[in-house]
């Protein structure tokens, strides 16, 4: 009986739980741009939320995670998105003092998580590749040409769904992260009756707690 309590608790011991809690923060690049379009200020993003840590092995130095967050992406370029007679336009323009487009989303990330930790280590090495899906809830343009101020909501054609390739790695606190978009963030909006197949690409700084 005594044998048996000792290794049960021998056992207990190995069971612990990590990097729940995630912070990122990036610089946002947009890919497959068309000549006319470029970025033109620092395009940032920031993202929060919950992963539930599932280990798939006795150390708990691999497994899965799967999480809800948030997400605001903010993409400064010079792609004007205006509407008139409830039509969509998308233009590229030269003279103004301001254009953004932002996004807010709520975000799926699924990781299979590799790490070297132990139940007493707190900094340790980790390599997390995963998916991340996101649905964009609201999206938001504006224009500034400083006579002119344009504002559209809730753009109809940005993908409601968007989704990518994730990696998240570093020791201890600092992580590089990494998001590469494998569907455009518009669909149905063309420049000059070319389609925008647009996509995201986000590298920056990836934190995780408890």
């Amino acid at each position: 009986m005594l044998q048996s309590q000792v290794k049960e608790a021998s056992v207990d011991s190995l069971s612990y739980l990590e990097d729940q809690i995630y912070l990122s923060l990036t610089y946002n690049n947009l890919r497959n741009k068309p000549s006319s379009i470029s970025q033109n200020g620092f395009s940032s993003g920031i993202s929060a939320g919950f992963i539930k840590d599932i280990p798939l092995n006795h150390e708990n130095n691999f497994g899965v995670g799967l999480g809800l967050g948030y997400g605001y992406n903010v993409y400064v370029q010079n792609l004007k998105i205006s509407k008139e007679n409830n039509v969509v336009l998308f233009e590229p323009v030269s003279d103004y003092k301001s254009n953004w487009l932002r996004l807010h989303s709520i975000d799926i990330p699924f990781e299979f998580r590799w790490r070297n930790s132990t139940l007493e280590k707190y900094k340790f090495w980790r390599i997390y590749t995963g998916l991340k899906a996101s649905y964009i809830i609201t999206s938001k343009s504006k224009y500034n040409n400083f006579e002119e101020v344009n504002k559209t909501k809730n753009i109809s054609e940005i993908n409601k769904i968007q989704y990518g390739l994730t990696l998240a790695a570093g020791y201890g606190t600092w992580n590089l992260f990494i998001y590469y978009g494998l569907n455009p963030i518009f669909k149905d909006a063309f420049i000059d009756n070319n389609s925008l197949n647009i996509k995201d690409f986000k590298v920056g700084l990836q934190f995780y707690i408890m």
